[in-house]
């Protein structure tokens, strides 16, 4: 799938290096601890780099880092965040300082001690990086209080601060290894595992055995972990026929028959939204998007029933709102707020000057081929002529961002409040590329930044119902994210992530 996160093309992988397995079992048997020997996973894209300030990030890699770091905070299953390295955690009454609580029994696994200090240093040099969230602390103050309080300081209130710190923002690396050359490839952390690196073959097979000075050892249910990376989905469906893992990511939801039939199970949540991007409402490009009766109507072109079930086998929900079913803005009425019907739909490019329609310049991607005939003739339908062209290969989400085109198909995640409307909705945010500024849409940003409670509540109520009454977007469904393991593994999903928590695995027994 095209998803953001994954932000480098991979090569495909037709082969598992089998490090750690045997017999065709991934699993293996119980070891002297009583946990299970092994855990065998499959993931579709290898890290870039370990450190924090270079390569951090979550996604479809975020169990490469949960494997050796710690975050200072955690989330469980129903994304709910709770404590972890930070104890506690408490604002101050305009909610600019922050004020963490750390553990004072946790050690790096190269025997110094995460303190204060530590975190502190870690927290900048993630600010200071270029890893895809860096940005997401630019502007914050870090400072060691004593050996186990830490402060964070900003300009303004930011609602997605906590959050951030249960993921890659939060991850913390050991000190001792910034000036290490290695350190890319030879993470120090804190974290459950440690990575074997005379076994790992980077960017293809990842191997760790259980840290056992770990703070927290109830939580790590396995004494060995093996990550293979294979992006392309036969050889992976083939590794799991084989045996040869315990779980791995679907990229493709018709496979799910199939894998079931392999007496298999699937975990599942809904991250993504798919659909059309109106990225120029101002008109720059395609003057024809600045009408908003234009872009309702072409929300009014998409049957997003028979889309769903030609590209999802229908798995996965409708939806007409880019905020997800966890927002408190989420209302389930806007998603019957535009009914498929074409007739319609022309009706109101009539009435907004174009009886004849007009042509749009769109991107494509043979992987996604389908998808792009499929939405060039829906529009078609209601006399909108899609001119595609391929920007090539990696150059997909480069010249969407640049920009070079008005609107496009994708899927996106559909990320907590804050860190959606900073994701794409504020003017500066990453996939707002015309940089769009609305009144109202200020406003309400505003009131959920600086507002009480109840205020920014209402006002995430009001943004969503907004944007989707002027069809800032045009999403069909949420598509169902889902993850195959097998019978003596079991599975819990991260409702905000597109794989599953390292510490949502456990043995089945």
């Amino acid at each position: 799938m095209f998803r953001w996160k994954a932000t480098a093309a991979l090569a495909v992988v037709t082969s598992l290096a089998l490090a750690g397995c045997a017999g065709g079992d991934a699993g293996g048997g119980s070891s002297a601890s009583g946990r299970a020997d092994r855990l065998t996973l499959i993931a579709i894209a290898a890290p870039t780099s370990y450190d924090v300030g270079q390569g951090a990030e979550y996604g479809n890699r975020s169990v490469f880092f949960q494997a050796v770091f710690d975050t200072l905070l955690q989330k469980n299953p129903e994304g709910e965040i709770e404590p972890w390295l930070a104890t506690a955690w408490e604002y101050n009454d305009d909610n600019t300082v922050l004020t963490l609580t750390l553990r004072d029994d946790v050690e790096f696994t190269d025997g110094t001690k995460l303190d204060a200090e530590a975190v502190v240093a870690s927290l900048e040099r993630f600010r200071d990086g270029t890893s895809p969230q860096a940005a997401t602390l630019a502007g914050k103050e870090f400072a060691a209080v004593d050996a186990t309080t830490v402060t964070i300081t900003q300009d303004a209130p930011d609602p997605s601060l906590v959050n951030m710190l249960s993921i890659a923002p939060g991850l913390i690396q050991a000190p001792s290894t910034f000036d290490d050359p290695d350190s890319a490839t030879e993470p120090i952390g804190s974290g459950p595992y440690v990575l074997d690196t005379a076994s790992t073959v980077t960017g293809t097979t990842y191997v760790y055995t259980a840290n056992p000075d770990y703070w927290n050892p109830d939580a790590v249910t396995y004494d060995n972990l093996t990550i293979n990376v294979i992006d392309d989905p036969t050889a992976a469906l083939n590794a799991m026929k084989a045996g040869e893992a315990n779980g791995l990511p679907l990229v493709n939801n018709d496979a799910i028959g199939e894998v079931e039939a392999s007496g298999w199970s699937i975990a599942s949540n809904e991250l993504d939204f798919h659909g059309i991007l109106l990225l120029d409402r101002d008109g720059t490009m395609a003057p024809e998007l600045a009408d908003v009766r234009v872009r309702q109507a072409i929300n009014m072109a998409f049957d997003r029933e028979a889309l769903l079930a030609a590209l999802q086998d229908g798995y996965g929900t409708l939806t007409e709102q880019v905020f997800p079913p966890t927002s408190v803005g989420f209302d389930p009425a806007l998603d019957d707020t535009y009914s498929y019907d074409p007739e319609a739909a022309k009706a109101l490019l009539a009435e907004a000057g174009h009886p004849d329609g007009f042509t749009l310049n769109m991107m494509t991607t043979p992987a996604f081929q389908t998808t792009f005939d499929l939405v060039g003739q829906q529009l078609a339908d209601i006399g909108i002529t899609v001119n595609y062209t391929d920007p090539g290969t990696g150059n997909f989400i480069t010249d969407m961002l640049a920009p070079k085109y008005p609107a496009t198909w994708m899927s996106l995640e559909q990320n907590p409040d804050w860190q959606l409307i900073n994701f794409m909705l504020a003017p500066d945010a990453t996939f707002n590329p015309f940089h769009t500024q609305d009144p109202k849409v200020d406003e309400y940003i505003s009131t959920i930044q600086l507002g009480t409670p109840e205020e920014s509540d209402q006002a995430v109520k009001d943004l969503n119902a907004y944007i989707t009454d002027q069809a800032w977007f045009a999403p069909w469904y949420r598509k169902q994210g889902s993850f195959a393991h097998d019978n003596a593994t079991t599975v819990e999903m991260w409702p905000t992530n597109s794989y599953p928590s390292l510490f949502g695995f456990s043995p089945a027994n």
